[in-house]
């Protein structure tokens, strides 16, 4: 009798411990999110590049080594894990550019070349492998901005000019056209990300005058106007128990796969490998696995298909030319 009453007391503790380490239990301990390491970049190494996605591939170029300004563009192929040099971006080599797709081209424009803050902008047509010079950035010369793009137009943002910005334009690829909009509702800032989800682009993070802000905002494009969402600051009480003030940086990269955006890498008064998800469904964040390869900043990100990429960046003098995925559902052992 002493025996059975002992195992009925270890089998008691054992699935209490079971069920302590289970997902619902714990969310705030359990974390999906795989990464894996894929075909390296097959240019030089770089941070402040660029990138941009157009019929299922990935374009990337521009960037510094730290004294070289490159001009070199890759497309890269998920499907054969291949790079593919293109024709060379025909504007002056700079880093801290901006990029995005629209209307089946992709856009480049603003920027620092060393010595001077750019503001013209250039189109890629994939078919053609060819670069055209459109109409110069509407704002001013700039560079560490954002852009997006929302049905066929691209919108571009913040950055700096010598002072921190909050304008925002749109650029309609059909008349090679350039309109201010209601400027960022958000503080002004540099080293922003911005991604579409819901059908509306968001910005967030960043830094202004030495503060990591902690706003998130959309941008409807159909009423014109800014909506304030869940400041990335203080413990999360509805359910995930996420510390959101570690979701602030600078630098990092974003973006979305299906209907959620990613956050990932940048720095904090420390480089950052935490990754994060945004539900516009809930207004919550959700944390994912880290990053595993080497901390950075001014790294390129992007997604294609179900899984987003990392590429270059930098941490200190060091820059990289690796490549990651994370698969955002995949359980990590």
């Amino acid at each position: 009798m002493k025996k059975t009453r002992l195992l009925a007391a270890l089998l008691l503790v054992l699935t209490a411990a079971f069920s302590s380490c289970t997902k619902e239990d714990t969310d705030v301990d359990y974390v999906v999110g795989a990464w894996y390491s894929h075909s390296q970049f097959e240019g030089l190494a770089r941070n402040g590049a660029v990138s941009f996605v157009l019929n299922g591939k990935a374009y990337v170029g521009l960037g510094t080594d730290g004294t070289d300004k490159f001009t070199d563009f890759w497309e890269y192929t998920p499907g054969t894990n291949t790079w593919r040099q293109r024709a060379s971006f025909p504007g002056v080599g700079r880093y801290f550019a901006v990029g995005f797709a629209a209307n089946g081209k992709g856009y480049v424009g603003t920027g620092y070349d060393g010595l001077n803050r750019l503001k013209d902008f250039w189109e890629f047509d994939p078919t053609a492998n060819t670069w055209t010079q459109k109409a110069d950035f509407g704002g001013s010369a700039r560079y560490s901005a954002v852009a997006f793009a929302l049905n066929d137009k691209g919108y571009v943002g913040t950055g700096y000019d010598g002072n921190y910005k909050k304008d925002f334009w749109q650029y309609d690829p059909l008349t090679d056209a350039w309109t201010q909009k209601p400027s960022f509702g958000g503080n002004k800032r540099l080293g922003a990300v911005a991604f579409v989800a819901n059908n509306q682009g968001y910005i967030c993070t960043g830094l202004n005058n030495g503060i990591y802000e902690t706003d998130n905002w959309s941008y409807n494009p159909a009423t014109e106007t800014w909506t304030e969402h869940r400041k990335l600051e203080g413990v999360d009480t509805n359910g995930t128990g996420y510390d959101f003030s570690a979701v602030p940086r600078a630098y990092a990269v974003a973006f979305t796969i299906g209907n959620n955006a990613y956050v990932t890498l940048g720095n904090k008064d420390t480089a950052l490998l935490s990754c994060w998800a945004y539900s516009p469904t809930d207004d919550n964040w959700y944390q994912k696995t880290d990053f595993v390869g080497s901390s950075r900043i001014s790294a390129v990100g992007f997604a294609l298909g179900n899984a987003g990429y990392v590429t270059l960046g930098a941490s200190g003098s060091t820059r990289y030319d690796d490549l990651w995925t994370l698969e955002p559902d995949a359980d990590v052992d």
